[in-house]
């Protein structure tokens, strides 16, 4: 059996701006804060990463950029998707000769494709690169949520690696593991419930909670894991109230708020998110810097 693409963490980075523009050079110490822990792979341009309101230019800058910082010691996974599969498909090619390692590859979003549809569009997306895809069900953000059927298909595809599943069904976890390969990687896409996916076979998380405290969640990974599930479930619940908080409001407007609270200043988001509720600020700050 071939081994996943990764295993434990991946985070879904930020992207700093300054000014308008991206912050490369506050870029490159998120790299670097997430190596030193110990991270094996980032998503740049998810959806984390303001993916809708980046350029492709900016995107692929982004890519090609973290893949000469990072070299082998981390995994560059670059998120080229598109509700256009045309789209999907150049950026795609165009993040392979870029650098990267690996894309996420939301389905496609607003016109809704058919179970055919999504089989079809990612066939096609796969069948134009030479690296794993992954496969990035959201449906709270796309509309569509991709039935495991369509993940049996998509299964046999050589190159497509697994899914990131962020449908925050835990039963459909279960039913993936039961009906597709063992090779085909299933990754939690919600903070909440990681340790639960993994001990249901999962192989990690993408994860936007190790933006902000990459080692403990790499940790709870490791001992979801290992079997250590008492560890795991421990870690799990520890971390849920600022799990929650960065879910206050819509993702990543929390997340780069907790970011410049611990001395990572990585700008506000671009419209149409706005900056962060006092409110909700004010939760963040509670959890991170206690009195």
């Amino acid at each position: 059996m071939k081994k996943p693409l990764f295993t434990g963490v991946c985070t879904a980075l930020v992207t700093p701006f300054l000014g308008g523009n991206v912050n490369y050079p506050m870029m490159d110490l998120l790299l670097r804060r997430q190596i030193q822990a110990g991270i094996e792979a980032v998503v740049l341009c998810g959806t984390t990463g303001e993916s809708p309101t980046l350029s492709d230019l900016e995107k692929l800058e982004l890519f090609r950029r973290g893949k000469r910082y990072v070299g082998d010691s981390c995994k560059i996974i670059a998120g080229t998707g598109s509700n256009d599969t045309s789209h999907a498909i150049a950026l795609s090619k165009a993040a392979e000769e870029a650098g990267a390692d690996a894309l996420l590859v939301v389905s496609p979003y607003y016109n809704k494709a058919t179970p055919d549809g999504l089989l079809t569009h990612y066939a096609a997306i796969a069948g134009a690169v030479h690296i794993p895809v992954i496969v990035y069900n959201v449906p709270s953000r796309t509309g569509v949520d991709i039935s495991v059927s369509v993940y049996q298909n998509l299964a046999r595809i050589p190159n497509i690696a697994g899914v990131k599943e962020a449908s925050g069904d835990i039963t459909k976890i279960a039913k993936i593991r039961a009906l597709c390969p063992e090779e085909f990687a299933v990754w939690s896409g919600n903070d909440d419930l990681a340790a639960a996916v993994m001990a249901l076979g999962g192989s990690g998380v993408i994860s936007v909670l190790s933006n902000v405290l990459p080692e403990q969640t790499l940790s709870m990974a490791r001992a979801a894991l290992d079997g250590d599930f008492d560890t795991a479930a421990d870690l799990q619940i520890r971390l849920l109230p600022l799990i929650e908080a960065l879910f206050s409001e819509v993702n990543p407007i929390p997340v780069k708020a907790a970011m410049k609270l611990i001395g990572y200043d990585c700008g506000e988001c671009r419209l149409p998110l706005t900056p962060i509720s006092q409110e909700n600020l004010k939760k963040l700050k509670n959890i991170l810097l206690p009195n």
